[in-house]
């Protein structure tokens, strides 16, 4: 189940975001010399009449579009090369490109998994539904505590209407939960409506480790109260609503995943929380065991994950060549050979580290090693 589910996963992700590269490219004029599934050694290709080897390679682990001019598959430039070009060989060529082309041609690999995460969830809306609280007149009105509640512990009571967390106005108990279950361990005020009197109460959320039915583990923040009253249920969304009610979603779901981060780089989570492609193989097969619908929904997560790692200003990720292409829009020419070569070797170092660390990450998460390490 983890292969098939990785397969059915990262291959065509990964697929479709270097397709976007590549249809964005040919539109503009530019010449694909390789396209490539998976890095390494060749294990099938052909060469299409326009030039382009397609090919399979053996570690099935990512993909690029080689460009004529690139230097390599991470779009480096060949500088010499490409500053020796007569007008002939310029044509066709990325780097000779006009800006804006190759920014939108660099762009549109993270634009195509972001168009994928939009469809994905609003077909998903569209055939399931909503979940919405119904049956309570205002479920952020506190109606329980648990036993081991905090916000209880601070003083608020059974009946207060919370309304916002930290001066952020919340409009219902999903957006309560969305405040707080991101920051376990996180000092914040609980504003408070009673008897038409607001009042404000320091809270510091509770960690809880939540297990899933595989075992995974994660914490969370909880304040530890429930609404008054209501119930979970799939509310109907019409096709014309399914589209602004995935873009938001989508927009929820990429803030928690920027949090996240920050919340990683600053040392309030654990950089083990991070994870590569033998952690999504597990969740992946995971997730198409619970079903169709579950399986969709994780694929549109990993997509939107793609979209923004891409992003990263990193160099040799999508984000760095953008961000060069924004220094040169400044500067009115490209960024000198030699601070371009330094920044695309250090960008392949750190993208090295990371797979290192994810990879550990994922070996000693696996039972097998859980025990061993842990």
């Amino acid at each position: 189940m983890y292969l098939v589910g990785f397969l059915l996963v990262l291959g065509p992700l990964i697929t479709f975001h270097e397709l976007g590269h590549y249809l964005v490219g040919r539109w503009f004029g530019v010449q694909a010399d390789a396209f490539s599934v998976g890095f390494g050694k060749e294990v099938w290709g052909r060469t299409d009449k326009r030039g382009t080897r397609w090919k399979l390679s053996a570690l099935p682990l990512g993909g690029y579009v080689q460009f004529r001019g690139d230097m390599n598959p991470a779009s480096a430039p060949d500088i010499n090369a490409n500053e020796a070009a007569t007008p002939e060989q310029r044509d066709g060529n990325f780097h000779h490109a006009a800006l804006w082309k190759r920014a939108l041609i660099v762009a549109a690999g993270p634009v195509t998994n972001l168009l994928i995460t939009l469809a994905l969830f609003a077909a998903l809306f569209a055939f399931h539904g909503k979940l919405t609280i119904v049956g309570a007149e205002d479920s952020r009105t506190v109606g329980e505590f648990s036993e081991t509640s905090v916000a209880k512990a601070a003083g608020i009571e059974i009946g207060d209407t919370i309304v916002a967390i930290d001066n952020q106005p919340v409009e219902d108990f999903e957006s309560i939960r969305g405040e707080v279950a991101l920051y376990p361990d996180r000092s914040m005020i609980v504003t408070v409506e009673r008897d038409g009197k607001t009042l404000d109460f320091p809270v510091t959320t509770q960690r809880v480790e939540v297990t899933d039915s595989f075992g995974n583990t994660s914490a969370i923040g909880q304040l530890g109260v429930g609404p008054s009253g209501g119930e979970y249920v799939l509310e109907p969304v019409s096709a014309f609503q399914a589209m602004p009610v995935a873009i938001a979603h989508t927009g929820d779901v990429f803030a928690m995943m920027v949090t996240g981060i920050k919340q990683i780089i600053t040392g309030e989570r654990s950089i083990k929380e991070l994870g590569g492609p033998i952690k999504i193989a597990k969740y992946s097969g995971e997730q198409m065991s619970l079903g169709l619908t579950t399986f969709i929904n994780f694929v549109a997560l990993i997509s939107l994950n793609l979209a923004f790692i891409n992003i990263l200003p990193i160099p040799a990720l999508d984000g760095g060549h953008l961000a060069f292409y924004a220094a040169e829009a400044v500067r009115r020419k490209p960024v000198g050979p030699q601070a371009t070569e330094w920044a695309y070797r250090t960008g392949i170092a750190l993208v090295l580290v990371f797979m290192v660390v994810v990879t550990v990450n994922d070996v000693t998460s696996l039972s097998i090693f859980g025990a061993i390490f842990g």
